[in-house]
């Protein structure tokens, strides 16, 4: 069996200074229940802060962020308890310990004048974190296929879908996760859609993100983004907000998301992507990049 040993040099090194192996760990902040979180913090200048998607990670938006830090931006993206390289406690996978999360690494961090994104369930927590701690910290929001206000059917919301949806998601889950994943794949990127471009590039990715996902967030975070009403949270949104849409995402309709939502949120504007499914931030990362980058810039 081969041993592997430090070189004299780098031992030497690690002695004199033991804050080299230090440096080495990864960046993470510790929220108010001891809960570990991952973050990610490129370049300098305002902050734009991403909030990602069930069941990927901060990876998810790495096209955006290498774009953004190249134009002057620092861009910061933490991982979701429960997802990536974050802790993986049984508790607090609902929406309003996501936002406190997301407080903490805010105000660990003394990031203002932010910029808000959120994709999918990241839209939720970004609407929930507005709606419960304000824009003291924060100059602009942008929710990308976002599941605001509520997805789940109810009296009140009778375009939503109903909950045998989201069993289906459960049961998918519990049987083959693995599997699931995989499959999802082909709808969350319109994969499945005639003509479709596939790339098994990235349903291999997603898969390999799903999956780094911890079962306890995998399970609970799906009552935590389809029964999670956003209504309120969305009212409370007084800065500039940027929709971005897919009028052909099948797994967050735009009918009960988008279009209520800008109904919803006092300075709201809305770009519908004709054709655009749940994937775009992938599927159509230069548009995507570009609206991006036209709104922080110029929408005030």
């Amino acid at each position: 069996m081969a041993v592997y040993r430090l070189p004299r040099s780098a031992l030497k090194q690690s002695l004199i200074n033991p804050s080299l192996e230090r440096k080495s760990a990864m960046p993470t902040i510790t929220t108010k229940d001891g809960t570990s979180i991952y973050y990610k913090d490129w370049g300098t200048g305002q902050p734009v802060v991403f909030s990602h998607g069930w069941p990927l990670s901060s990876d998810a938006f790495e096209d955006q962020m290498f774009f953004l830090t190249s134009n002057g931006y620092r861009c910061i993206a933490h991982d979701r308890r429960g997802h990536g390289r974050s802790s993986q406690p049984w508790q607090g996978n609902d929406m309003d310990t996501y936002a406190s999360d997301l407080a903490d690494l805010a105000e660990q961090l003394d990031l203002k004048d932010a910029i808000h994104v959120g994709h999918s369930t990241g839209g939720g927590e970004v609407a929930r974190y507005i709606g419960m701690y304000g824009t003291r910290r924060v100059a602009k929001a942008v929710l990308i296929g976002a599941i605001p206000p509520l997805m789940i059917r109810t009296e009140t919301n009778p375009g939503g879908l109903p909950l045998e949806v989201f069993d289906a998601i459960r049961k998918g889950v519990v049987e083959d996760r693995s599997q699931f994943f995989r499959e999802l794949t082909l709808p969350f990127y319109g994969y499945n859609r005639p003509g479709a471009r596939i790339s098994e590039g990235v349903r291999e990715a997603f898969w390999r993100l799903g999956m780094q996902t911890g079962f306890p967030a995998s399970y609970f975070c799906i009552k935590a983004f389809s029964e999670t009403d956003l209504t309120e949270d969305l009212g409370k949104i007084d800065v500039p907000t940027l929709i971005l849409h897919g009028d052909d995402d099948q797994i967050v309709p735009i009918s009960d998301s988008a279009l209520l939502s800008v109904q919803l949120v006092a300075r709201a504007k809305l770009i519908v992507y004709k054709g655009g499914s749940h994937g775009i931030c992938t599927t159509e990362k230069h548009r995507v990049n570009a609206d991006l980058l036209s709104f922080i810039r110029t929408e005030r």
